[in-house]
């Protein structure tokens, strides 16, 4: 039914007068609104005057049910925040930092609910940053952001220029963040370094946790004291409310917190409200592993929210409803996995510390409780733990021996090896941790039995390794040895100072990663420096390991030598397995044996058209290739392809066949001969016991093309090879080197008297620690000093250095790249 004459005229008086209050009415409506919600003084600063100690007054931040009551708690913060101005005129104002005219994004009412942006007069002031309706005398004050050190600025970005033409200035304060726009680059820049410099010059905000953090560290001597600051303050004891506001100091705004990969985050102060609630939900979880690697990661990649976890696990452990409930245990298992994860602050250590000691004796029957940081001093001989000041005594009484005094006892041993780690724990780690236990890790020894280590969340690379060259017997020998990471796209050695915990967490994430199958990710025990070859008896494990090492050379195809030669390595491989020949015996894949690429290089290369250059040409080919042509083209490929697969095939037998004969004419040789005739073949290569890197040399920066070669770092010089070519292009000794380190995080330099080689290569770091340990291994010299001493190589002493082992990873790890180095 249509609409009448008359009203349809109401409706467009009704959205003209809309569209008037709109453009005249807008500003009173903000000064009227927005005066009420601007910004009051956050809970913390109510209490940041107050130097003595802390009551009821403080308790946890909840929210107000009285309207009322909440407006007039802003009225006084907003009184005795900021200073009343005049109706005087807005130009004369001494106070005034700068001023001048911006614009701001003002959000419309329920009827207009489009951001646009308007023009204000804007008065920084030392305290907060005023905008008022004009710059004339009189003109109201339409909002005001109080500055504190809590508040952050934003610096104009190029983007929101090409997307608006304006240059923004973001300020962030606790209720409200004001988005400002102006049109010159210069003006924006002043108005942001001048708000920056009143917020450094604003003293620290606390928080009422820290300041009661305080004042328990203050009156840890008075027993009734500290007993009475927890009986008045709920803010330090467990709650069943959700929390509404940080426990500690955070940024407002969203500043540097892009994590890696796909997660994405808000602000801290978010966030922090976000994990505690995560924690609550702790209490009622089945399988809480999940819950908790995902607290433990948001932690790892927002390490200011570290503390914060720490406070809040304090609080919710302290006073609990059900003392060793699953939901306090699951508190203090989380807090298990957070201690042997991350390393709080001095501060809160020593907050955490008193805790523990709260809750349980230093030692407990039959466990051994590791010395932390104590805010009371140990007590002198004859006197009893018990009788200290400062500890209650109430807590032990009542639960001397619980689950709760072992997790406190276990977290102050992991508090006091703990150093940081680079991955969360795994599942796995995590329920160890759950129940105190260690981990067994699984590391494999070629041509030996595997070997199972127990180990802990902070257990090393290095300690592994010396486990493992006592229990094998390999103490005595002159050549190193070290943990690697082997996969199926790569291997390479693990960084004495590693944590295993990390490498397992590591395999677990590549395991969902990776296909079925692909073989899984595993530790290798191997030889990492050559030093003495010749000298490794033929009936010790070492030669085995020696042996084993020499074939996945042979297999990789860094043993440049004939096909003959490579049949006969392969027949006696098989020697070594089997003993004599048999039909009945196991035969090992072709690849296991015999390097793939040999048979790949037989094969015919694949003609290539050469490119049309006519465009119609183009053209054509490419409207063919998308119908019934292509469709031919492809089942051409296809074709090609298995004829190729059945060449292979072809190549394979054959070469299968000519192995198994030479395979026979070894009739009698035993396991020991056929491995020690193995190791003088690929011995007789040069280049034997040298590690072998591909890179691309590159005569300048700005030179010709690359060129592939091999970079062998060997135990008395550093040779250049060309792929598959015995013989080295070039060979320097260690004293002909002058310099060596990372231009960049894929080029290596190395300079030899008076040039430079630059190789393009993924692996800066190995090439780096390898050359160092050699250095520092052989005692020929010192390692090379770089021009920057940041990266350089340490100094080490050839005497010092652990028998049978790669010494600790060097500054070669995770170091920025530099640019130059120089003799």
């Amino acid at each position: 039914m249509p609409f009448p004459g008359g009203l349809w005229w109401l409706l467009c008086c009704r959205q003209g007068f809309t569209l008037l209050r709109r453009d005249y009415g807008e500003a009173d409506r903000e000064a009227d609104g927005e005066a009420e919600e601007e910004e009051e003084a956050s809970f913390e600063l109510r209490a940041q005057g107050d130097q003595g100690s802390l009551e009821v007054s403080l308790s946890q931040p909840t929210r107000s049910s009285s309207g009322s009551e909440r407006s007039l708690l802003v009225a006084e913060e907003m009184r005795s925040l900021i200073v009343e101005k005049g109706p005087g005129p807005v130009e004369d104002d001494p106070d005034a930092l700068v001023k001048g005219w911006l614009q701001r994004e003002v959000r419309g009412g329920v009827k207009t609910p489009w951001i646009r942006p308007r023009k204000y007069w804007f008065v920084l002031t030392p305290d907060s940053l005023d905008y008022y309706s004009s710059n004339e005398k009189g003109a109201r004050r339409l909002g005001s952001l109080v500055l504190t050190s809590l508040c952050s600025v934003l610096w104009p970005d190029k983007q929101t220029y090409k997307e608006t033409g304006y240059w923004s200035v973001t300020v962030f304060g606790r209720k409200h963040c004001y988005r400002l726009y102006t049109e010159h680059l210069n003006e924006a820049v002043h108005w942001v370094c001048a708000v920056q410099k009143v917020i450094d010059s604003k003293a620290p905000v606390q928080t009422p946790t820290q300041l009661l953090m305080r004042d328990v560290e203050e009156n840890c001597g008075s027993p009734e004291v500290l007993e009475q600051i927890y009986r008045c303050n709920p803010i330090l004891r467990y709650t069943s409310s959700p929390l509404y506001a940080p426990l500690l100091p955070f940024p407002y705004g969203s500043l540097d917190q892009s994590a890696p990969g796909p997660r994405s985050y808000t602000t801290l102060r978010d966030e922090a409200v976000k994990l505690f609630n995560s924690l609550q939900q702790l209490e009622s979880e089945r399988d809480p592993v999940p819950l908790m690697q995902g607290v433990l990661q948001t932690c790892l990649d927002l390490p200011p929210l570290v503390d914060e976890i720490y406070c809040q696990l304090v609080k919710q452990t302290t006073e609990p409803p059900a003392p060793g409930g699953q939901g306090d245990l699951h508190y203090w298992q989380l807090l298990t996995c957070m201690s042997c994860t991350f390393l709080p602050s001095p501060p809160i250590l020593r907050f955490l510390h008193f805790h523990l000691d709260r809750r349980v004796p230093a030692e407990l029957p039959g466990t051994s409780c590791g010395q932390g940081a104590r805010w009371v001093p140990e007590p002198p001989s004859g006197q009893c733990r018990r009788d200290r000041p400062g500890i209650s005594c109430r807590t032990e009484n009542r639960f001397p021996a619980s689950e709760m005094a072992k997790y406190a006892c276990f977290i102050r041993e992991a508090l006091a090896k703990t150093k940081g780690r680079e991955c969360v724990p795994s599942l796995e780690e995590i329920l160890v941790l759950m129940r105190r236990q260690e981990m067994i890790c699984t590391v494999h020894c070629p041509g030996a039995p595997a070997c199972s280590v127990a180990i802990s969340s902070h257990t090393t690379a290095e300690e592994v390794a010396r486990e493992l060259v006592s229990r094998l017997g390999l103490s005595q020998s002159p050549n190193l040895f070290a943990l690697y990471e082997q996969s199926r796209r790569r291997e390479q050695p693990v960084g004495s100072a590693t944590l295993l915990a990390d490498i397992l967490t590591k395999f677990e994430n590549l395991a969902g990663e990776e296909r079925e199958q692909d073989p899984p990710c595993r530790l290798c025990f191997k030889h990492y420096g050559f030093l003495d070859t010749d000298n490794v008896p033929r009936d010790s494990l070492e030669f085995a390991l020696l042996f084993e090492q020499a074939h996945e050379m042979v297999l990789r195809g860094y043993v440049p030598t004939s096909e003959e030669t490579l049949q006969t390595l392969a027949a006696l491989r098989l020697q070594s397995l089997n003993s004599d020949f048999s039909t009945h015996a196991p035969f090992p894949r072709l690849e296991e044996l015999f390097p793939p690429h040999v048979l790949h290089a037989r094969l015919p290369a694949p003609r290539r058209r050469p490119p049309t250059k006519c465009r119609g040409a183009r053209l054509r080919a490419g409207l063919l290739a998308g119908g019934l042509w292509g469709q031919a083209l492809a089942k051409q490929r296809a074709e090609r392809d298995q004829r190729l697969r059945g060449r292979l095939r072809e190549e394979g037998a054959s070469t299968m066949a000519a192995i198994v004969e030479k395979w026979k004419l070894l009739q009698g040789m035993g396991r020991p001969e056929a491995m020690a005739a193995y190791v003088a073949l690929v011995r007789e290569w040069p280049g034997f016991g040298s590690t072998l890197f591909d890179v691309d040399l590159r005569a300048s920066p700005v030179g010709a093309g690359p060129q592939r070669l091999w970079l062998g770092i060997g135990a008395k010089a550093v040779s250049l090879y060309k792929p598959g070519e015995p013989e080295p292009l070039d060979s320097f000794c260690y004293g002909r080197i002058s310099s060596f380190g990372a231009s960049d995080s894929s080029t290596f330099r190395l300079s030899v008297e008076d040039r430079d080689l630059l190789f393009e290569t993924s692996q800066v770091d190995e090439i780096a620690q390898l050359l160092n340990t050699y250095l520092a291994s052989a005692g020929a010299r010192q390692p090379p000093q770089p021009q920057e001493s940041a990266t350089s190589p340490p100094a080490s002493d050839p005497t010092a250095l652990p028998q049978g082992l790669c010494p600790a990873a060097g500054p070669w790890q995770h170091r920025p790249p530099v640019g130059s180095f120089h003799s």
